[in-house]
């Protein structure tokens, strides 16, 4: 009897929006990740994420584009787990539009990423894929075939994950949250700032038929408000917050061990 072809995998292509040389090496570089995709790419200093991302869609042509922060780190048995999850999708749906690590389902935080502007992992581990309406930026997976694009309107560095949740919604395809842990060497974040304030009201105004949309952030709501509620509730903890913060100086590799990641 012949054995079954077993089906080539896709290609894949690791995207960063670069602004700083000094984080970039410390973390994204040094994950095995890198030395196992077909195409690296970086973009330096761009207006907003949306354009970054755009600009190496255009300039890969990978099967899949994973877009990470370069604060993000990979653990060495990150790919693996991605194959799993694309045997899964393959499976369950085919034509998926966006993966990600984290983000939620429900008002819930679902997926395993370790910050360390909270010092610990943030989420729900998930034992499946599940649909998610709104993903976190820190990664993005994008399945070529689908043609999604980031919306060139969009201002800034904020918010994208769920407007292409729900782009990948409006064209009749859906987002996946699965186990892909990751380490987020992130900063403390004090407040949500201007920038987040022009994402805001543009994917509000944007998807208002769609609301409410649960954000890994905060709600989107019809009235708006949310921002200032969220902002509001930031100003009292920041102190707490500030002192649980981690040192993002730290190798991210540590912070992997600590959660087992580190075994491939």
């Amino acid at each position: 009897m012949t054995k079954p072809i077993p089906k080539p995998r896709p290609t894949l292509a690791l995207v960063c929006a670069c602004n700083d040389a000094q984080v970039l090496q410390r973390n994204l570089m040094v994950s095995d990740l890198v030395g196992q995709v077909e195409e690296l790419h970086q973009e330096w200093n761009a207006p907003s994420a949306s354009v970054a991302y755009n600009r190496a869609l255009d300039r890969t042509t990978s099967d899949l584009i994973i877009f990470a922060h370069q604060d993000v780190y990979f653990p060495p048995g990150w790919l693996s787990q991605l194959w799993e999850t694309l045997d899964w999708l393959s499976e369950n749906d085919p034509h998926w539009g966006v993966l990600a690590p984290f983000g939620m389902v429900g008002d819930q935080h679902r997926g395993a990423v370790y910050s360390t502007s909270l010092s610990g992992v943030v989420g729900t581990p998930v034992a499946a894929p599940l649909r998610t309406s709104s993903v976190d930026e820190l990664v993005i997976i994008l399945n070529r075939a689908s043609g999604l694009r980031f919306d060139p309107a969009l201002p800034d560095w904020h918010l994208y994950g769920t407007d292409i949740v729900q782009t990948a919604g409006a064209n009749r395809m859906e987002a996946w949250v699965a186990h892909l842990p990751v380490v987020h060497n992130d900063r403390f974040h004090g407040y949500l700032g201007k920038g987040f304030a022009r994402a805001y009201r543009a994917v509000w105004r944007k998807w208002r038929r769609e609301l409410p949309v649960r954000t890994p952030v905060l709600w989107l709501r019809w009235h708006g408000l949310d921002l200032a509620l969220y902002r509001l509730r930031a100003w009292k903890s920041r102190r707490q917050r500030k002192e649980r913060a981690g040192d993002t100086a730290t190798d991210p590799k540590v912070f992997s061990a600590e959660c087992g990641w580190e075994t491939a």
